[in-house]
């Protein structure tokens, strides 16, 4: 695979087959991010569970202390109080049928989040088809589905991150940005963290978490030593 010259000097920085402390690579993943925007940092862990099996998901949310660094776009669908509590919290969208008409008539998706009342699930079941795929069906399980659409408007504003399992066993998660530094870096990475493996599975057996990388949007992958974080 083809690297540009700056990601190749950047590779250079990060010693092969080192397990990193967290806060080295943190410091390592701010040091070799070279692109001219503020690239997110991302988290990737693979996990000793099967996801095929319901006993062995992990999934849920945190908010992290810092933030991601970005502004969420929330759709909320609710109807009358909530409704007004949603729009007062800061929701971009709010609505009902007429916001699932849209979806369905439109393939419309310009937002990053989709929270709805327990009593708009009916409705909003319709759409499982086309959230689903995009993983925007709102949950209990990540706090999207919720009788306090304001406060989950309101975390999700704040800094909330849903983390879950994709089909290999790896959670990707946001956790800011290059221009947080390293140690509001390690203080989201070590909350983020807390939660994961405080949702290990009792299924789970094993070696919980096998491998943890951090790497910005555009930079080389720095190995977090997984061994200390359990």
């Amino acid at each position: 695979m083809f690297r540009g010259k700056k990601y190749t000097e950047s590779a250079k920085k990060i010693e092969k087959g080192v397990l990193y402390d967290t806060a080295d690579a943190m410091d390592l993943v701010v040091k070799t991010a070279t692109a001219k925007f503020d690239e997110t940092v991302e988290l990737h862990v693979k996990l000793g569970v099967d996801s095929r099996h319901a006993d062995q998901q992990v999934r849920g949310a945190i908010v992290l202390p810092h933030g991601t660094g970005r502004t969420q776009r929330v759709l909320v669908f609710a109807k009358g109080d909530k409704a007004e509590a949603a729009k007062e919290a800061g929701a971009d969208f709010v609505g009902e049928m007429d916001l699932v008409q849209k979806i369905q008539s439109e393939n419309w998706f310009d937002y990053d989040v989709v929270v709805a009342s327990p009593d708009m699930m009916g409705v909003v079941g319709r759409l499982g088809k086309v959230l689903g795929p995009k993983g925007l069906m709102p949950s209990p399980k990540a706090g999207t589905v919720t009788p306090d659409v304001a406060k989950a408007v309101k975390e999700i504003k704040a800094g909330k991150v849903e983390y879950r399992l994709d089909k290999t066993n790896i959670i990707h998660c946001p956790i800011g940005k290059v221009s947080f530094g390293p140690e509001k870096l390690t203080e989201n990475f070590n909350a983020l963290m807390g939660a994961i493996i405080k949702a290990k599975p009792a299924a789970a057996k094993g070696q919980y978490v096998r491998s943890c990388v951090t790497a910005t949007t555009m930079g080389p992958g720095v190995k977090i030593n997984a061994a200390k974080l359990v």
